[in-house]
């Protein structure tokens, strides 16, 4: 018999479950993605559920269950950052200490009730075992790794105490070395502005990121007011400008003084250059950190490979900075980098080093491409189908790939739903929305009409590896979308004088390559690179394209709207095709019309979910 690992992560934000077979990452999922509540925190049900039923086991035969972060510590963390803050705070303190002394305090107890609804012959004397919250994410970035050694840079908001740590990992053995403790934390410092100009903390701190390029970072000095800020990378925050340590918000009133204006209300008040150029200064901050540490402990340890991880690692901006820097031989960085894949890194930190297992290296990484979720057969697809009372028409394969590239050649707007769900935030091409990035149009619609957000929000490319150096200054493998790097000079539109002096969302609309719709104002992309042996679907789909219009690049953006999570079943998908202008719905091996839909299946997704 395999040994089996559950891992779960709960309770914060983004909760997971995965489980190992031998070491082998079997299945993973986020819980969000079957309750329909983006970035679920609740005991992760389902996705237990899910990840148990894929490797065909029940709970009282999963051999060790582990739990990402240490709950004691985050308590004990809270009661000395309260006492060092009295009296200030006592509101926070107040609002926080039920919850904590209800369930979380307790939570081995809380978690073992919880884990007794799965199986009733679940027994408590499986013992529920507690991984450190960084040494989770540094677990996670390193063990499925292609490196045999590596330094992880592990950068979140905050753990029990660390918010930054650096580990060395060699073999199946990884030892954090450095660390950074809260509350100086280059997480909290970005979500921060994120709450600054208006967008959702631990939520929309990537609209921040592409908000960044529209902007000048002329606020760059006033934000480095708020940090003591080392040659090194290393640094602290200065208080006096933060409540997020005792308040319930995450700025302050000396805070706004020092830029000069009020956080902005998303509901009254628009985007402005001042947004802009606050979103451009906390990037180029963030970057020149993140470049400065790499910098310091590749000096340091002499080590040629970087892994990342937390949070912090799905700033694709600063991860592309580090790569042009050539600071490291080589990156590799985990998909489920957020507080979802502690519950991954958990459970390899138990297999590999509590208990000594051997690792072998896998030269891609092990991560599957990051199919790890949800799958469905033919057959459940047409049963979900018929049940909604979707008009669908089944074809072969040949003729799905073949249509589908038609349809987006046609500059169509694709729902395409196949293979298995993605592990981690970024859709990867099994729940993806599709277009053609050839499209002067292509973005602002996608935006507009089918996402409901923000109009100066970007969209990725995914590209055939081998065509990959002919568009992109890339020629590294990013299967996972988490490296950002420019158009190649050959394929840019350089702008006139004029349109150089235009401001902020002015620029949006200007043709800037001859991929308009995935070319962001700096002529930068984040980029997916796609290979016939992680997923063969997409890889035929993207090769037909090119075949029919000779490029290699389709629009690819997730499956879902503004606020709600990726979807997850075919019933997910056809609310979302029927909420929205998509034109088509390619699932499985079925395609659906939206001119051959009931019109008493339209859904009105504008007020559907909570903006983020």
């Amino acid at each position: 018999m395999s040994y089996k690992i559950l891992g779960i992560s709960a309770f914060y934000h983004d909760s997971a479950a995965c489980i190992l077979s031998d070491g082998k990452i079997i299945a993973a999922a986020q819980e969000e993605r079957f309750t329909r509540k983006k970035h679920d925190p609740s005991y992760p049900k389902n996705a237990i559920n899910f990840v148990l039923n894929y490797s065909n086991c029940k709970l009282s035969e999963v051999d060790q269950i582990v739990f990402f972060e240490k709950p004691f510590l985050k308590f004990e963390r809270l009661l000395e950052t309260y006492v060092a803050f009295a009296p200030r705070g006592y509101a926070s303190f107040a609002k926080a200490m039920p919850l904590w002394i209800k369930e979380k305090l307790f939570q081995k107890n809380y978690l073992f009730n919880k884990l007794k609804e799965h199986d009733d012959g679940y027994k408590s004397d499986k013992n529920i075992f507690f991984s450190d919250h960084h040494l989770s994410h540094a677990s996670s970035a390193f063990f499925p790794s292609p490196y045999e050694e590596a330094v992880v840079l592990t950068a979140d908001g905050v753990g029990e105490w660390a918010t930054t740590t650096v580990a060395v990992g060699k073999g199946n053995n990884l030892e954090i070395k450095k660390e950074i403790h809260f509350p100086h934390s280059l997480g909290l410092l970005y979500s921060a502005f994120t709450y600054y100009t208006g967008f959702k903390v631990n939520s929309g701190e990537y609209k921040l990121m592409g908000l960044a390029p529209y902007g000048n970072p002329i606020y760059e000095s006033k934000v480095k007011k708020l940090l003591d800020l080392k040659d090194d990378g290393t640094f602290r925050l200065d208080q006096t400008y933060f409540n997020y340590a005792t308040g319930l918000t995450m700025t302050n009133e000396k805070f706004n003084d020092l830029f000069g204006q009020k956080p902005r209300n998303s509901k009254s008040e628009n985007i402005t250059q001042f947004h802009m150029d606050i979103a451009a200064s906390i990037q180029k901050v963030t970057e020149e950190i993140m470049i400065n540490l790499a910098k310091s402990i590749r000096k340091e340890y002499g080590i040629k490979n970087l892994c990342l991880a937390g949070g912090v690692a799905l700033n694709c901006v600063a991860n592309g900075k580090i790569l042009k820097e050539k600071i490291f031989d080589n990156i590799w960085i985990q998909p489920a980098a957020g507080d979802a894949g502690g519950s991954l890194g958990a459970a390899l930190a138990l297999w590999y080093i509590e208990h000594g297992n051997l690792r072998t290296v896998n030269s891609n990484d092990d991560m599957r491409g990051s199919y790890l979720g949800t799958e469905y057969s033919q057959e459940q697809i047409e049963k979900e189908l018929k049940a909604i009372g979707a008009n669908f028409k089944t074809f072969t394969y040949e003729n799905i790939i073949n249509k589908t590239a038609d349809f987006l050649s046609n500059q169509k707007a694709i729902g395409w739903f196949q293979g298995r769900m993605e592990f981690g935030p970024r859709a990867l091409g099994a729940r993806s929305i599709l277009g053609d990035p050839r499209s002067e149009t292509m973005q602002k619609n996608l935006n507009l009409k089918v996402k409901f957000r923000e109009s100066f929000r970007p969209f990725a490319p995914s590209i055939l590896r081998e065509d990959l150096e002919n568009w992109f200054d890339l020629n590294i493998n990013s299967p996972y979308m988490l490296l950002v790097s420019n158009i190649t000079p050959k394929k840019k539109i350089e702008m006139t004088e004029e349109q150089k002096k235009l401001f902020g969302i002015e620029k949006l609309n200007i043709k800037r390559s001859e991929l308009p719709a995935i070319t962001h104002v700096d002529y930068s992309a984040r980029i997916q690179t796609v290979t016939k042996n992680t997923n063969k679907n997409y890889y035929d789909l993207i090769s037909k394209f090119k075949e029919k219009t000779g490029c290699p690049v389709i629009v690819n953006t997730s499956f879902n709207v503004r606020g709600e999570p990726i979807v997850n079943s075919p019933t997910d998908a056809f609310n979302c095709f029927m909420g929205t202008e998509l034109d088509y719905l390619v699932i499985g091996n079925c395609i659906l019309d939206k001119k051959e839909q009931d019109l008493k299946l339209k859904k009105d997704y504008t007020k559907e979910f909570e903006l983020d």
